[in-house]
């Protein structure tokens, strides 16, 4: 029978994570006949591209926020993406009557499961878990932490990976044009800011320089935009100082575009190794991460949750540690058949984590949801 999705996100044209999140799960989600829209969420009015969006939640806003559970529930299933930024209120609190609204079936993805969460953290994701029908996490690290931090009930909790674009098939442009060698490229691409962790991979970069392996060190994205708002470009600013006081500023190469689709497709092929330097001990999704993985990247990458987790045969080293990261570059970039084993393995992890299975597994979630509202009523 065909099923009527309503999913709550942000959405393009807004240039985030989640927004680019679920219009890869729309464009995948859908079986024949199905439909699939989209409530968006935003942080102030702005005009409603035709099509599949119905509905705008503007953050703060209790009558948008009303009207947005009312149209919820005139679907089907509604898939809900829950991060404490994008929702208004301390935290995103805001979410919370919206999602006590629904009486149709709620999917909550998690985007953040905190280790350390502050009490208002606390309480707000255990009353969003206690809303919602079911809640998906995108690592088993994600749903180790609700069931032993949380003490969230295991049956409530789905694993589903985050989806990646299909990126193996890309050109491989790793030469000059001409045909003649270049130097390595060493990638790190994302929405750009503080935490991210820049400024220790170009500090890596000056020390491979010193010792005499020369690298492109590709830093692809535009600043966040709640970033950008706050501070402007400042710390992409820093990042390019730091490169010129440690001698690479020919080495490091900022391309401030964001990179949709296609675009990001020739990125990834052009790099050698993927390089995640973020600062963080809590990051347990990885949009990037995933996208590296199945285009089969070697990746070089902290030991932030997701990558602890995936890379079995990534190369992980301490944040904040540039010294550990020029060790792990080269030895990426010179280790004979090393680069090699990476992809393979990659690749190998790579059919579960694309799009289409992805979305075939939210179906299937929604699938039992509603079967199951179905005999519940009956």
């Amino acid at each position: 029978m065909p099923t009527t999705y309503a999913l709550l996100s942000t959405y393009p044209p807004t240039q985030c994570g989640l927004a680019t999140f679920t219009a890869a799960l729309l464009a995948h989600l859908p079986a024949p006949g199905d439909q699939v829209a989209v409530v968006r969420v935003l942080d102030e009015p702005a005009p409603r591209p035709a099509g599949e969006v119905v509905h705008d939640l503007v953050a703060g806003s209790a009558a948008s926020a009303s009207a947005a559970a009312a149209v919820l529930n005139s679907f089907d299933v509604a898939i809900v993406q829950h991060e404490y930024g994008i929702y208004g209120g301390p935290d995103g609190q805001d979410v919370i009557p919206l999602l006590d609204a629904l009486y149709v079936p709620s999917i909550v993805v998690l985007h953040t499961v905190l280790g350390r969460p502050t009490s208002r953290q606390r309480v707000i994701l255990d009353e969003v878990i206690a809303a919602a029908s079911v809640v998906v996490t995108m690592t088993q690290t994600a749903r180790t932490r609700l069931l032993d931090i949380y003490g969230t009930a295991p049956e409530k909790v789905v694993v589903i990976p985050h989806g990646a674009a299909d990126h193996r098939a890309a050109a491989d442009h790793r030469t000059a044009p001409g045909g003649t060698a270049r130097r390595p490229t060493v990638l790190t691409w994302g929405l750009l800011g503080p935490g991210k962790g820049i400024e220790h991979a170009i500090d890596s970069i000056a020390l491979l320089r010193e010792h005499g392996l020369d690298v492109d060190y590709q830093v692809a994205g535009q600043t966040h935009p709640r970033v950008l708002g706050r501070d402007g470009e400042a710390y992409r600013q820093s990042l390019q100082g730091r490169a010129r006081a440690r001698g690479v500023a020919d080495l490091v190469h900022f391309d401030a575009r964001f990179f949709p689709g296609a675009a990001l497709s020739q990125l990834i092929s052009t790099a050698d190794v993927v390089l995640l330097p973020y600062d963080s001990l809590e990051q347990v999704t990885s949009g990037v991460l995933i996208e590296a993985v199945t285009a089969g990247k070697p990746v070089v990458s902290t030991c932030f949750p997701h990558a602890v987790e995936l890379l079995e045969a990534g190369l992980l080293v301490e944040r904040q540690d540039p010294a550990g990261i020029a060790h792990a570059l080269r030895r990426v970039l010179t280790e004979p058949g090393l680069a090699a084993r990476m992809s393979g393995y990659s690749a190998e992890k790579a059919p579960r984590l694309l799009w289409p299975a992805v979305a075939h597994s939210y179906r299937e979630l929604a699938s039992e949801l509603t079967m199951t509202t179905a005999g519940t009523l009956l």
